[in-house]
């Protein structure tokens, strides 16, 4: 169930809407000056690994790809 934020053109407020599927059709207002006029924005996005030792780190193995280049990113704590 994506959460996805718009910006109100008029009050230049952030709010989020929960879409339940892709077919979800929803009237999306600003709930602070009922403004119509809204724009999706990038949402930030932010992550913790807990337990992760200082030795832990990110590793990035790049390759040469049919596109250019391309790179397998290893993240610590991630599924073993």
């Amino acid at each position: 169930m994506p959460i996805y934020e718009f910006r109100c053109l008029s009050c230049n407020e952030i709010v989020e809407f929960l879409f339940m599927s892709d077919n979800d059709k929803k009237e999306i207002r600003c709930p602070h000056c009922n403004g119509e006029e809204l724009e999706r924005v990038l949402s930030k996005t932010n992550h913790a690994i807990s337990g992760a030792s200082t030795s832990s780190r990110v590793s990035v193995d790049s390759k040469k790809c049919a596109s250019g280049s391309c790179a397998t990113i290893e993240i610590p704590g991630g599924y073993d």
